[in-house]
């Protein structure tokens, strides 16, 4: 006779309807990290429940889509600088054309460094002589001082 083996740890709070709320969260542009938090469960409990029921997994990659179409729209709600106005609010518009088509937009900096004649690079140390004077001379007054003292 065949007895159903009895589940090691306790047994899992996993509930359907978590599904339809992490989505809910994604309208809202919430991170998987906060439906986490709304859904009271910790970031390892959200990964194994990922993990272990496919329709949940489906449902917080549904919710990343949502995510991303709400900062979108939110980004072209803000491009123009003012209702009314056609003046472009070019930063956001360079940041976010960068952050979809980087092959074309993202801005590349290089800065390579040689020394002469592409040698290595000639490193001077400058001594501050001044600097160390006036430590010598307050050396000097707090010795006076400390002897004069006894």
């Amino acid at each position: 006779m065949n007895t159903p083996k009895n589940p090691v740890g306790r047994p899992t709070k996993y509930k359907p309807e978590y599904c339809e709320i992490a989505i809910a969260c994604g309208k809202k542009g919430l991170s998987r990290e906060a439906i986490s938090s709304e859904l009271g469960i910790t970031w390892k409990t959200l990964i194994n429940w990922a993990e272990e029921h496919e329709d949940f997994l489906l449902a917080l990659d549904e919710a990343k889509k949502e995510e991303m179409l709400f900062f979108e729209r939110l980004a072209l709600d803000h491009m123009i600088e003012g209702p009314g106005t056609n003046r472009l609010n070019t930063a956001l518009w360079g940041r976010s054309m960068a952050a979809r088509f980087p092959h074309k937009y993202r801005e590349n900096s290089k800065l390579e460094v040689t020394g002469k004649n592409d040698g290595a690079i000639q490193v001077d140390m400058v001594h501050d002589f001044a600097e160390e004077l006036m430590n010598e001379i307050l050396s000097a007054r707090q010795n006076d001082s400390s002897s004069a003292d006894q």
